[in-house]
């Protein structure tokens, strides 16, 4: 499969609010793969999409926040675990349209200094409110009341779900899923992507089915993947006028460990064989457990010889710099 070479036009082209530059590139991961032994690997580049050191929440908040520019909001509500991509990066965006932006933020505040993630919300200025707990679902009905404190108090605030994961934020993947098909000669035959919160995984599901099967690599955000995928991606295809995705949800919630944001033996080689191999950075939070589960599927020989992979990388290196995460990556233990 030959890439097609770079191009900015079509649905690739920035031609939103200017949050996310777009078209990310497809590379090769030629040495990966001979690490690995096969299959032939690339990667999407969503790490490069601009916006406060990147990630895929860019693409979605192209949408969400035209949404709530659109119903004059004047404040950006969401929420999400401490090493949050989808928080720190609705920071910028609210800073770079000039809106509000509060934050729920799983667990407790700590009196010792935020680091990865959580620094960059504090440095964004984001309103953080932290929930007392890591329960997903708290944290979504902890979005939902500071809405309506919010409101209560003369703002027009904008809820966005953790992850960007509604009808909207769905489809800006499900247009991802498009511009890729415009870089490749044909389509992969796989994409691996981290499945947190579901809404990329969903419009990816929507904009490949029946050419192309998607792996979402649990990594220990929600517990509920395996009906929620499924049933955005059917939202997101209606709701842009195609035909509802039939294709299966694909997910493999082996990989986390014991939770969101725990570190696994299997996570630290994919992120020391990405980087050593390729010069690649992961994260331990969501792709560098994304990729551990495309090293063990490829181990496992679950894709066929000859077939292509393609890793699409969702950004996640501020969590790189959380505490903690320094001595498990540099250790042998």
């Amino acid at each position: 499969m030959a890439l097609a070479p770079p191009t900015t036009g079509g649905l690739g082209r920035n031609v939103g609010l200017g949050l996310a530059h777009l078209p990310t590139p497809v590379e090769p991961l030629d040495r990966l793969s001979e690490w690995l032994g096969g299959p032939r690997l690339l990667v999407k580049r969503d790490d490069m999409t601009g916006l406060a050191l990147g990630g895929n929440k860019a693409r979605k908040l192209e949408l969400l926040c035209a949404e709530a520019l659109a119903a004059g909001a004047d404040i950006l509500v969401t929420g999400g675990g401490g090493q949050s991509n989808h928080a720190r990066m609705t920071a910028a965006a609210a800073n770079r349209l000039g809106l509000g932006c509060h934050l729920a933020v799983a667990g407790d505040a700590k009196s010792r200094e935020p680091t990865g993630n959580l620094l960059l919300s504090h440095l964004l200025g984001a309103e953080l409110h932290f929930t007392g707990t890591r329960d997903y679902y708290a944290a979504e009905a902890a979005i939902t009341d500071l809405s309506a404190r919010l409101e209560a108090e003369g703002h027009r605030p904008y809820a966005i779900p953790i992850g960007g994961a509604s009808v909207t934020g769905v489809r800006a993947y499900l247009e991802a899923a498009d511009e890729l098909l415009g870089q490749l000669g044909a389509p992969p035959d796989w994409v691996v992507v981290a499945d947190g919160s579901g809404g990329t995984h969903a419009g990816l599901l929507a904009g490949l089915a029946r050419r192309t099967k998607v792996l979402g690599v649990d990594v220990g955000t929600r517990p509920d993947l395996d009906d929620v995928v499924p049933a955005l991606a059917a939202a997101a295809a209606r709701a842009t006028g195609r035909e509802a995705a039939a294709a299966e949800a694909i997910i493999d919630h082996g990989r986390f460990g014991s939770g969101y944001g725990a570190p696994t033996p299997e996570a630290r080689e994919a992120i020391r064989a990405t980087a050593r191999t390729e010069g690649l950075i992961l994260d331990p939070v969501y792709t560098g457990k994304a990729m551990a589960g495309l090293i063990g599927w490829a181990r496992e020989g679950r894709f066929a010889p000859g077939e292509t992979v393609l890793f699409w990388h969702t950004g996640g290196a501020p969590a790189l710099f959380a505490e903690g995460y320094g001595a498990w990556l540099t250790g042998d233990g």
